[in-house]
C-alpha cells in the first residue's frame, strides 16, 4: 500500500490541512495497484469456487439415468432429489444474507464451501432414496452463501462503474462449470463410477474452502487509504456503516421493488434450473444418445450461457461509462433477455434433431443468463451497500424456492406425457411473467431511508 502521509505533487491527499479529511474530486478516482491485486485474487478464487459449485450441482443431472437404474428411481423421484437441493438452497438464503452482512464473505463462503463439499462427497455413499434426499438438503444449505458472497465481494472491492465485467465473469464461471461438467463428469463416471465421481469433486471442494479462508480478507478488516476508499465508494448508493438490524431486514419485504426482484428473478432461475436439472436427461431420452455423446452435446448450450453473461458484463460497463443510467440499462437488458429466452424455449418443442435442439436451448440460455447477470448487477446499482447481501439472499431465496418446482414438475410431466414439450411451454410462460415483474414493480431504489 502506498504511504499516503508523504507529501507529493502527485498525491492530492498530501495537500489536505492537518485534521481535515481529504475528499477526492471525481477526476481523482483511481484504482491503486493494491486494490487491483486484491480484485484479481478475489476474482480468481471466486471463479474457482463457482466452477466447483456448478460441477457439484450438475453431478446428479449427468448421473441421472445411471442412478435411476441402480437405485430403481422414477423420473419424478429424480425430480424430487433435484428439487430438494434447490428448496433447501432457497430457504437457507434468508439467514445466510443476514449472517453475511455481519460476518463477511471470508467466514461465510469458507464454511459454506466446506459443508457443501462434505455432503457432495457423502452422496457417493448413499444406498437409497431417503439417504439421497438428506444429502441433497445438506448440499443445498452448504451452497447457500455462494452467490450472495460473490455479489458482496464484487460490491466491496469494485467501483460501481467497474462491477459489470467482474459480475459477468463471476456468473460466466458458473456456466463454464456447467459446460465442462457433462464431459468431465461423464469421464469421471466412466473411470470411477458415479460414486467415485461424487467423492472426487467433494474432496476438491474441501481443499478450495481451506484455500479461500487462508487467502481472502474482508474489506472491513483491511486498512485502506483515502484514495482507495474513495475509489470503492464513489457513485454508490449512500449507506450507513452499522450492520443491518432485524427491523430493517424485515422492512425489505414491505418494498415493491424487493417483490419485483423476487418474482422477476424467479423467472430467471426457473428457466436456468430446468435446463441444469434436465438437459442431459432430455437429450438422452428424446434423441436416444449414449452417455459420452450426451456429455459432449450438453456442454454446448451452457457455453452459450457463459457467452451471454460475459457479453452482458461488457455491454453494461460500456454503456454506463458513456453516461447511460445504470439502473435503466440493466432493466432493459433483463426484460429483453427474458422475453427472448421465453421465445427460444417455446421453439425447442418444435426441434426435430439434436442440432436444432441444442442451438435453440443454447440461445435460450444465452438470453436468460444475459438477463440474469444484469439482475445481480441491478443490486449493485439500486441497493445501498450495507443491504446488498440481504437483498441478494432474499432475491435468491424466492427464486430458488420457486425454481425448486421446475425439476419435479418436469419429472412428473415426463412420467405422465412421455415428453418434455409441456414442461418447456410452462417454463417459457414463467419467464414472461418474470420480465413483466421487472417492468412493472422495480421502480425505486432500496436505500437506508426507503419505506
Amino acid at each position: 500500500m502506498e504511504n499516503t502521509s508523504t507529501r507529493d505533487s502527485k498525491n492530492p491527499a498530501a495537500d489536505a490541512q492537518p485534521g481535515q479529511e481529504y475528499v477526492p474530486a471525481r477526476s481523482d478516482i483511481v484504482r491503486s495497484p493494491r486494490i487491483r491485486k486484491i480484485q484479481i485474487t478475489a476474482m480468481l478464487l471466486l471463479l474457482c469456487a463457482a466452477i466447483i459449485n456448478y460441477l457439484d450441482r450438475s453431478s446428479l443431472s449427468v448421473a441421472n439415468m445411471t442412478i435411476r437404474e441402480e437405485l430403481g428411481l422414477s423420473a419424478t423421484e429424480i425430480g424430487m432429489l433435484l428439487s430438494a437441493f434447490s428448496l433447501a438452497y432457497g430457504l437457507a438464503q434468508l439467514p445466510c444474507g443476514a449472517l453475511l452482512d455481519r460476518k463477511g464473505p471470508r467466514i461465510m463462503l469458507g464454511i459454506g464451501m466446506f459443508i457443501w463439499s462434505l455432503f457432495q462427497a457423502a452422496a457417493g455413499l448413499v444406498h437409497n432414496f431417503t439417504q439421497f434426499i438428506l444429502v441433497r438438503i445438506g448440499l443445498g444449505i452448504g451452497e447457500a452463501p455462494m452467490n450472495p458472497c460473490g455479489v458482496k465481494v464484487i460490491n466491496d472491492w469494485f467501483n460501481i462503474k467497474d462491477r459489470g465485467m467482474p459480475m459477468g465473469f463471476f456468473n460466466a464461471a458458473s456456466m463454464i462449470g456447467l459446460s465442462v461438467a457433462p464431459p468431465v463428469l461423464a469421464a469421471m463416471m466412466l473411470a470411477f463410477g458415479w460414486r467415485g465421481m461424487f467423492i472426487t469433486i467433494g474432496v476438491l471442494g474441501m481443499f478450495l474452502a481451506i484455500g479461500w479462508y487462508m487467502i481472502y480478507r474482508d474489506r472491513d478488516n483491511s486498512r485502506l487509504s483515502a484514495e482507495e476508499i474513495h475509489y470503492l465508494q464513489a457513485g454508490s448508493v449512500a449507506s450507513r456503516k452499522e450492520p443491518l438490524s432485524f427491523a430493517e431486514w424485515r422492512g425489505l419485504f414491505k418494498q415493491r421493488t424487493m417483490w419485483g426482484m423476487m418474482i422477476g428473478f424467479s423467472g430467471i432461475n426457473y428457466t436456468a434450473w430446468l435446463y441444469i436439472a434436465w438437459l442431459p436427461g432430455y437429450l438422452q431420452s428424446t434423441y436416444h444418445l449414449d452417455l459420452k455423446s450426451t456429455g459432449l452435446l450438453a456442454a454446448i448450450p451452457f457455453l452459450f450461457g457463459a457467452a451471454g453473461m460475459l457479453l452482458n458484463g461488457y455491454a453494461v460497463d460500456a454503456l454506463v461509462r458513456r453516461g447511460f443510467d445504470a439502473v435503466k440499462t440493466r432493466k432493459v437488458c433483463i426484460i429483453s433477455g427474458m422475453l427472448l429466452s421465453a421465445a427460444f424455449t417455446a421453439f425447442v418443442t418444435r426441434a426435430t434433431d439434436t442440432t436444432s435442439a441444442v442451438t435453440l436451448i443454447g440461445m435460450a440460455l444465452f438470453c436468460i443468463h444475459f438477463a440474469g447477470t444484469s439482475c445481480w448487477g441491478l443490486i449493485h446499482a439500486n441497493v445501498t451497500a450495507r443491504m446488498t447481501a440481504s437483498v441478494g439472499s432474499i432475491q435468491n431465496f424466492a427464486s430458488f424456492v420457486f425454481a425448486s418446482f421446475a425439476p419435479v414438475i418436469t419429472g412428473w410431466v415426463l412420467d405422465t406425457t412421455k415428453s418434455f414439450s409441456l414442461a418447456l411451454m410452462i417454463c417459457a410462460g414463467i419467464a414472461v411473467v418474470g420480465a413483466l415483474a421487472y417492468l412493472v414493480l422495480v421502480r425505486k431504489p432500496i436505500t437506508d431511508g426507503a419505506a
